[in-house]
Formats: C-alpha cells, structure tokens, sequence
C-alpha cells in the first residue's frame, strides 16, 4: 500500500471478524487491556505473498492458541475506537456470569479397607501387586 524508508505497509487480506456469545469472556479481557487489539493469525503464503491471513480474532485466549503451536504468526494490531465500541456492545448483549458451584465430596470413607493395589481381574496367588489377605495360600 504504501512506502516510508525502510518501513513497508501491505493490505495482506480483508477478513471478517466473527464473535461468538461463548467467548464474551476472552472478549471482556481483551477490552480491559490497557491497549485493546485484534489479533491477526497468519502462515507463510503462497505465490508471491510472503503471508497469508488465517483470521482475525479480538479473543487474546484464541490468539495464544495459535501462538502456541508455532505453526502460525500472530500479530497484535490496536483496536480502533468503532470497534471497541462494538465489541463492548456484543458483550454488554450477550455476556453471562458463569456460576461457580463447588463440588460436593461423598462422605464415604474409602480408605478404611485396603483391597490391594492389583487389577481385581487377576486371579494368580503370585500377583506381586496384590496386597496380602492374611490367608495362607496351600501348596500342592
């Protein structure tokens, strides 16, 4: 698109940018950033296109997933004000505290009766896994 010394600035691709009602969390911690950004996955291109643009994500969760296989470039681009608002908006619509329940444990006491730590299905008396029963195994 343009030139500036040893600075060059390319359009690589124009891509839609999907929101999903399940993410607003990855959304809201994008917009807490002190700089919030969009983030554009690429890979080596094809042809004469040093890159080729995967997608554009304003989830940093979606955005570290790529940027942990290796596989793909990730870059941080600011977010304009517009979208900013715009994603505020489908999150303000669509966000949903997640309710944390704690799990209940069973009263039950498991640890009273040792049953030995072999597999059950094994039926040799040379299991060496197997805990001692206290009965005396008859030789032939």
């Amino acid at each position: 698109m343009r030139r500036e010394g040893d600075a060059v600035e390319y359009h690589a691709a124009t891509v839609n940018l999907e929101l999903h009602r399940t993410d607003t969390d990855a959304y809201l911690s994008g917009l807490s950033a002190r700089d919030p950004a969009i983030y554009v996955v690429m890979r080596p291109g094809l042809d004469d296109q040093p890159l080729g643009v995967v997608l554009a994500t304003a989830s940093p969760y979606e955005a570290q997933d790529y940027a942990d296989t290796g596989e793909e470039l990730v870059e941080k681009v600011s977010m304009p004000e517009g979208l900013i608002a715009f994603i505020r908006d489908f999150v303000e619509k669509h966000h949903e505290d997640e309710v944390f329940v704690k799990r209940r444990r069973d009263k039950k006491r498991i640890d009273l009766e040792q049953d030995g730590i072999g597999d059950a299905r094994i039926r040799q008396m040379g299991d060496v896994y197997r805990a001692p029963n206290g009965k005396k195994a008859a030789i032939h």
